[in-house]
């Protein structure tokens, strides 16, 4: 019998969500290790870890005829589109944005972002990312939901 600890592919992503984001950001990552003579010289070594996808998604909450959503309809879109999508996790941050519509006029709101990380062998997650972008305009009259997509060393 094996000692070691089996967690689902999406259990993983939820933790090292939090993980990331309670330190304030991940490491860059690339397929392989890459060390320095620096790096030789001191004794260290490159971090562990394999490369990942990292999606954020920022969600406006300014609604174009006036007024935002609210808390209580967010969790609820997040309750029915993402959690599905996502159910064994996600990271939810909330903060403050702006930006430049069509007209050149400056918009500030409330924002949102979702971020997941995924291994690249998740043949469904840009498609259930995507279904979650289509959602959110579609049910709040949004012109966009801003994707940025990354690649993070990932290591638990």
């Amino acid at each position: 019998m094996s000692s070691s600890l089996t967690l689902s592919r999406r259990t993983v992503v939820a933790v090292f969500a939090a993980a990331v984001l309670g330190l304030g950001g991940g490491v860059a990552a690339s397929a392989a290790p890459v060390s320095s003579a620096a790096d030789t010289a001191v004794g260290t070594q490159a971090s562990p870890g394999e490369p990942w996808k990292r999606t954020e998604l920022y969600f406006g909450a300014s609604k174009p005829g006036g007024g935002e959503v609210s808390d209580a309809e967010f969790t609820a879109f997040s309750e029915k589109v993402i959690t599905p999508a996502f159910p064994d996790g996600f990271t939810e941050l909330t903060g403050r944005g702006q930006w430049r519509g069509p007209d050149g006029v400056i918009t500030r709101e409330k924002s949102r972002v979702i971020v997941v990380v995924y291994p690249f062998s998740d043949r469904d997650a840009n498609r259930e990312i995507e279904d979650i972008r289509t959602a959110y305009k579609k049910a709040f009259s949004q012109e966009s939901v801003l994707r940025a997509d990354s690649v993070e060393k990932v290591s638990f």
